[in-house]
């Protein structure tokens, strides 16, 4: 401050103070208009907020499952708990019975046809011995190939049989029931094979040692017959072996209970039945295939036998749980 300023009066003061308000410039104030702009202009394109996309059909029926769906999805629930479900032992020794019968009207038959068993290894172990002496002039020097065969057959179907029912769960309904169902299916292309011409069916006919193609039927009948007793085994019920008699009778002959009551000694009945019901499938085997003179009219029945009892099985009551 000069000295002309210290000077001056009040009024001078005020006046000199309004000029120099008036001679400064203003500056513009941009601050809420600017404001104002920018909130109008659009945002670019990289700061625009995209809407959500829409889920497509699948992922909505993966979250959240359609009726039809659930439908599906509760049925197979169901189909795998039932067929999952252990059966009850209760009276299953009836279908072991019927395959006691389906063993004597198939070894009737192919031991008619061929001179082979195809259930009864004993035999066909016999049959084998007797093929290391047998002089080869004589009429059937390969014979004993047959039995051969069976025996190997029969020997891998114990195998698998026993091995697949085992991971599988022994007396589960599914197990039974698709092991039976195999056996049906192999009945029918043993059976397939004798209609259809490419082994011999003709009983009155078959004069050769041996035609190789007999080997096919005599493969698979041996191979099914093992699931037979390995669901007796599974069952256990080994007193209805199924497909062998020889230990069959003697237990039955040496039972200390022998002459009891029917109601009291239910094994000595199972291997009686199990005995009749052998005996009267090899008279009715041997009785069909004398009088059709084919070989393959016994395989087609037993094979319906067989899927008789895998339906059986498929539907048979599962076993109640004890109360905890």
């Amino acid at each position: 401050m000069n000295i002309d300023d210290k000077l001056a009066t009040p009024h001078e003061s005020r006046e000199r103070l309004q000029e120099d308000i008036v001679m400064e410039p203003r500056q513009p104030d941009h601050t809420s208009k600017d404001i104002e702009k920018q909130s109008l202009d659009p945002l670019p394109p990289a700061q625009i907020p995209s809407a959500p996309s829409a889920p497509s059909v699948s992922s909505l029926s993966s979250i959240h499952p359609t009726p039809k769906t659930q439908s599906h999805l509760s049925t197979y629930h169901r189909a795998q708990t039932y067929l999952a479900a252990e059966i009850s032992t209760t009276h299953t020794d009836l279908l072991l019975l019927c395959c006691c019968f389906i063993s004597g009207l198939v070894d009737s038959t192919i031991y008619d046809a061929f001179g082979t068993f195809v259930s009864m290894q004993t035999g066909n172990t016999v049959f084998l011995g007797l093929g290391s002496s047998t002089p080869h002039n004589t009429s059937k020097p390969y014979g004993w190939a047959k039995s051969f065969v069976s025996l190997v057959c029969f020997a891998l179907g114990c195998f698998s049989f026993s091995h697949s029912t085992r991971l599988l769960g022994n007396l589960r309904r599914g197990t039974l029931a698709l092991s039976f169902g195999v056996q049906a299916i192999l009945v029918f292309i043993a059976a397939a094979v004798v209609q259809g011409g490419v082994a011999n069916g003709n009983i009155n006919t078959i004069t050769d040692d041996i035609d190789w193609w007999e080997v096919l039927p005599i493969a698979f009948l041996s191979f099914q017959s093992a699931g037979q007793i390995v669901g007796s085994r599974a069952l256990s019920l080994a007193e209805i072996p199924t497909v062998v008699l020889t230990s069959l009778i003697h237990d039955l002959t040496t039972d200390r209970m022998l002459l009891a009551k029917p109601r009291e000694n239910v094994k000595r009945n199972r291997r009686a039945a199990g005995f009749f019901c052998l005996l009267g499938g090899s008279v009715a085997g041997g009785w069909i295939a004398e009088g059709t003179e084919r070989m393959q009219i016994p395989l087609w029945i037993a094979g319906g036998i067989k899927v008789g009892i895998a339906i059986a099985w498929a539907l048979w009551p599962a076993k109640k749980r004890s109360p905890v």
